[in-house]
């Protein structure tokens, strides 16, 4: 991965620069950490670089390090307060996890245009605890680099295959039993639940359109609750049904 220059770094918090420099910013030392231990067995993200200020100069890493001043390293943060430690992580180095994972991890996760950066960091973090789920985003979700997404995720990202711009359409050709969630469904403790290869979760606020899960075939379960809340918010719902798939496997 080629090293940029401060200028070039402190674009990255923008999407179209992400992709266009084919990396991402990841900050403070519980990430750093997190990096190199994914780094022992994903070699691609060796390629990772630090930028630290003086006080971590001292800081022992298998990755590249460049100590920056004060100022620099305000231009990376993203924070009131920056922490003095920023790792570049290339972007690639995650797409070739999520291609050499898919194939040995039958069950997948499908979000459908995922607004909130907090909600997607939480997802993946949950699916980083549980193992063994395939991250799919579809098109208009958030960026899963964007720093708040890997900032909220606390270094599950650098363990979770994901997919990025994957359409709802192609999951019946990829998953012969699709679930997804509905008031009216089934009980989430049911017996076919279990056999689900493909949790489907949508929009915050709009859900996924019924017609297109009908089109896929997909089968409808309920969380059963006992309030007058409307609705669970989304990465509490996932975290839900992955416990459930989880607790009889």
């Amino acid at each position: 991965m080629p090293r940029l220059k401060i200028d070039e770094l402190k674009k990255l918090h923008q999407k179209k620069y992400r992709y266009q420099y084919d990396c991402f910013l990841a900050e403070g030392e519980h990430l750093a950490l997190e990096l190199e231990k994914a780094a022992k067995t994903n070699a691609a993200l060796l390629a990772s670089q630090l930028y630290v200020t003086e006080a971590y100069q001292g800081w022992a890493s298998n990755l590249t390090k460049t100590v920056v001043g004060d100022r620099a390293m305000a231009q990376l943060s993203d924070t009131k307060s920056p922490q003095g430690i920023v790792a570049c992580v290339p972007v690639s180095a995650l797409s070739q996890t999520a291609s050499k994972t898919d194939a040995a991890t039958p069950r997948a996760v499908y979000l459908y245009e995922t607004q909130d950066p907090g909600n997607l960091g939480t997802i993946l973090r949950t699916l980083g605890w549980f193992g063994g789920f395939t991250c799919l985003l579809s098109p208009g979700c958030v960026d899963p680099f964007n720093t708040k997404v890997v900032r909220s995720s606390m270094g599950a990202i650098f363990n979770v295959a994901i997919e990025l711009d994957v359409e709802l359409s192609s999951l019946s050709s990829r998953y012969s039993t699709i679930a997804s969630l509905d008031m009216e469904g089934d009980r989430l403790s049911s017996e076919s639940f279990q056999q689900a290869q493909c949790l489907v979760f949508g929009n915050e606020a709009r859900g996924v359109p019924r017609e297109r899960l009908q089109a896929l075939g997909a089968a409808s379960y309920t969380i059963p609750g006992r309030g007058e809340v409307e609705s669970l918010n989304v990465a509490s719902a996932l975290n839900m049904c992955l416990y459930e798939l989880s607790r009889l496997s």
